[in-house]
């Protein structure tokens, strides 16, 4: 009886070693397979992943030699159309000069045939007004030699005595020119042995004339060293005095000598002696 129950759990163990055995051995052949199918997953993803880099690689190398290509293209096209603007902006700039030298060559032309013109009517309205001046002057020289006969012929055959000097000589358009002295004319000179008078005539005295009266005494003294210890005494001879000319004569000490009517009158009130 306990032999039989012995026997009967051993048989038990042993189904149970049995089963155990047989689900391990399933165990080993399921990994062995699970490794098998890991192997093969992992050397497909390798080889997938080795085609994909190559692919990838290979498109990365087209899109590098698209780029390249497409840039050199460009650069190319870039240079032709620089050439291409150079040479038309050069075209234009050449084109350009030529109209800006024409267009200047004319504008000398018309420019130097005004200036001709221009010169020509110069050169003819200065023979006019040659002509006028000389025409003036000749009738002012001839005023003037008029107006300086007058008051030498009143003077040289008139009174002689005024301001308070006797004059024994009278001359008229008296030039000198010393080497250490002045270039000058003295229209009327009236002498004696202790005095001489200067006369400047004007046709129409001015203002402006007093300075040449004033300068004719400084010329005087080095003009005449003879005359040089002599008293002297400046006059203005005109036919005509405006009242400002008459004031300036006052102020500087020059009598005034005027005609009215045919006589020659003389004003020495406020006369200086130089």
């Amino acid at each position: 009886m306990d032999s039989s129950k012995e026997n009967g759990k051993l048989a038990a163990v042993e189904a149970i070693l049995s089963d155990f055995s047989l689900k391990m051995n399933e165990l080993r052949e399921s990994n062995a397979d699970f490794n098998l199918s890991l192997k093969e997953s992992s050397a497909d993803f390798d080889r997938r992943m080795k085609e994909s880099n190559e692919a990838f690689e290979r498109s990365r190398k087209e899109s590098n030699e698209a780029f390249e290509r497409s840039r050199k293209e460009s650069n190319e096209e870039y240079e032709r159309i620089r050439k291409e603007s150079r040479a038309d902006f050069e075209r234009s700039l050449k084109e350009s000069r030529v109209e800006f030298e024409r267009s200047l060559k004319e504008s000398r032309a018309e420019s130097d045939l005004s200036m001709k013109k221009l010169h020509e009517m110069h050169e003819k309205i200065a023979k006019e007004i040659e002509q006028v001046n000389k025409q003036i002057g000749g009738m002012g020289n001839n005023q003037g030699a008029a107006t300086t006969e007058l008051f030498y012929n009143s003077l040289k055959y008139g009174q002689k005595e005024m301001f308070g000097e006797k004059f024994d000589d009278v001359f008229k358009e008296e030039a000198r020119r010393t080497k250490k002295g002045f270039e000058d004319e003295y229209d009327i000179l009236l002498f004696n042995g202790q005095a001489v008078c200067i006369v400047e005539v004007k046709y129409k005295a001015d203002t402006n004339d007093i300075e040449q009266v004033l300068r004719k005494e400084r010329t005087f003294r080095v003009n005449f060293p003879e005359h040089h210890n002599k008293r002297l005494y400046l006059a203005l001879a005109s036919k005509s005095f405006h009242p400002l000319t008459e004031k300036a004569c006052m102020n500087n000490g020059i009598a005034m000598m005027k005609q009215v009517g045919g006589t020659v009158v003389i004003n020495d009130e406020h006369l200086k002696c130089f």
